[in-house]
């Protein structure tokens, strides 16, 4: 008799699992003890092994989506068992009858993208490839290049799709053979997570009936905004294939420890045979401090894509994933955090001249912003409560301190982590913040890179802007906006001599950082910025 296997509470905090690999296949023998799958949960990855023998006939979530503790996992049972009873009664979120269609909405971000979305019954040998949820906050993903078109055959691992979420572009591989028989999002096009994105059989099989209720947003596009984005999204897409399309050898355990670690394993030379990526390839790794091929600073602030401008004729560009989770996610932190923001003048005489004495070492070239990163990190360590977040009932004081660093891109904002900052040096700062700068412009970093900041710095000084304001990158309580450093007149020793100043604003969640504790940490940050010895103390 068939068994139905559950997502597992792996901790006493879990609610939901994530299957980071599936180690057998459906149609696979598994023995009691076998390792079925790699579950991630809130705290680790960790190994789930079989309880029970049988041959494994279904996988309830696919390697990549989650799904609630409880939730249909897998069921085994003997070859050839029917198990259509279990898989309607008890697949989360996601049947293929009406019913369950119209509440799949207001379930998807808490079950499996494993369901099955169709509205026909699905041909032998058939597989359809859903939308996959790539990272823990994505509701919708956009195909931003195929490059498998209808007809054209399909290994397991061939790369069918980029997919654009709301942090990152990335490459979506198939994970079973056959010719791709249907699109279910056009280029361009978006659809929410668990519809279908494509499905894969035998060379002339007939799946008109399955999938006819498919997105509207990935059909309905007029024709001029369907050219318009095509046209705007070939940029980003080449500049991805450049850096991340290649196949790379690479073992699994290697593969998920460069994941976990935000490692571009395009980036690494690997040690095993044939050049294979192998575990210690990872553990050894150290990013390039190699100079990008644009300063820093220029890219953390690059200009939005420029508008070609006609007299007289309005025209119209569609939102990237990007910007509309921006405009969703800073309209959240806006209007349900009270922001209220404190400024400070800072003289960076001594500042200059450390720098220069910093950079007058072989290989070695930092800047004022990895400075400023450096200082507000051991800052931090002495006001814990500016490195917390608002949970409703609570106030969650962060054991890390996980510095964000805004990025401009061309179609809105991201903000790479780096993560332990304090506990980093101006060097790898430095590199750390170049090598995620320049591949944020590309698209190009890893989901993992862009969660987990616990404070984060928008800098605006190379454009000459003296002082601004941020809005707070939620679930921070605060984000510090540098500007530029200004000769101007200042009294020293009561004489008028010119200094160099610099002003930072400090915004700060008022249900967690009182307004003295703001400003503490923001004489602590003065006192590190103007007297750069101190922070060997």
């Amino acid at each position: 008799m068939a068994e139905v296997i559950t997502m597992p509470r792996l901790s006493d905090t879990m609610t939901e699992g994530k299957v980071a690999k599936w180690h057998k296949q459906v149609g696979e023998k598994v023995k009691e003890g076998d390792i079925l799958a790699e579950i991630e949960t809130d705290k680790a990855v960790q190994d789930f092994e079989s309880e029970v023998e049988g041959t494994l006939l279904y996988i309830g979530v696919e390697e990549g989506g989650a799904a609630a503790v409880d939730s249909v996992l897998a069921i085994i049972g003997n070859e050839g068992e029917d198990i259509s009873a279990l898989k309607g009664g008890n697949v989360p979120a996601a049947g293929a009858s009406e019913e369950k269609k119209s509440e799949k909405e207001s379930t998807t971000q808490d079950n499996t993208a494993s369901a099955e979305p169709t509205t026909g019954e699905v041909p032998a040998g058939v597989d359809i490839i859903t939308m996959p949820r790539l990272s823990d906050t994505m509701t919708e993903g956009k195909v931003a290049k195929w490059h498998k078109n209808v007809g054209d055959t399909v290994k397991e691992g061939d790369i069918l799709a980029e997919i654009e979420t709301d942090k990152a572009v990335q490459d979506f591989e198939s994970e079973v053979d056959g010719v791709l028989l249907k699109q279910g999002v056009e280029e361009g096009g978006a659809a929410s997570v668990d519809s279908i994105l494509a499905i894969i059989g035998p060379a002339g099989t007939d799946v008109s009936a399955i999938g006819s209720k498919a997105p509207a947003q990935a059909t309905e596009k007029p024709t001029e905004q369907k050219s318009e984005t095509k046209k705007e999204e070939a940029v980003p897409a080449q500049a991805v294939n450049t850096s991340s399309s290649d196949r790379v050898a690479i073992s699994p355990l290697a593969k998920k420890m460069a994941e976990d670690k935000g490692v571009d394993i395009h980036d690494i030379q690997g040690s095993g045979e044939n050049g294979r990526i192998v575990k210690k390839d990872i553990e050894n790794y150290q990013p390039s401090q190699k100079s990008s091929a644009a300063p820093v600073q220029a890219a953390s602030a690059a200009a939005q894509v420029a508008v070609n401008f006609v007299q007289g004729e309005d025209t119209e560009t569609q939102n990237s994933q990007v910007r509309n989770v921006i405009a969703k996610r800073l309209s959240e932190s806006k209007f349900s955090a009270p922001h209220y923001y404190l400024m400070v003048e800072i003289n960076m005489d001594k500042a200059i001249e450390a720098r220069k004495e910093i950079n007058s070492l072989p290989d070695t070239k930092i800047s004022f912003n990895d400075m400023i990163i450096k200082a507000t990190a051991v800052a931090l360590r002495k006001h814990p409560q500016v490195n917390s977040s608002w949970a409703g009932d609570k106030i969650i004081h962060r054991g890390n301190i996980n510095v964000g660093v805004a990025v401009a891109i061309p179609d809105g904002l991201v903000v790479p982590v780096l993560k332990n900052t304090d506990q980093m040096n101006y060097t790898q700062i430095s590199a750390a913040v170049k090598d995620m700068a320049s591949r944020a412009k590309t698209k190009a970093l890893k989901a993992n890179e862009m969660e987990g900041s616990t404070f984060s710095i928008s800098n605006l000084g190379m454009f000459g802007i003296e002082t601004f304001t941020s809005i707070i990158n939620q679930p921070n309580s605060a984000i510090l906006s540098v500007g530029a450093i200004i000769e101007k007149p200042i009294v020293k020793n009561g004489q008028i001599v010119v200094g160099n100043i610099m002003k930072l604003s400090l915004a700060c969640d008022h249900r967690v950082v009182d307004g003295a504790t703001g400003a503490q940490f923001l004489q602590t940050l003065k006192t590190y910025l103007e007297n750069p010895l101190t922070l060997l103390l």
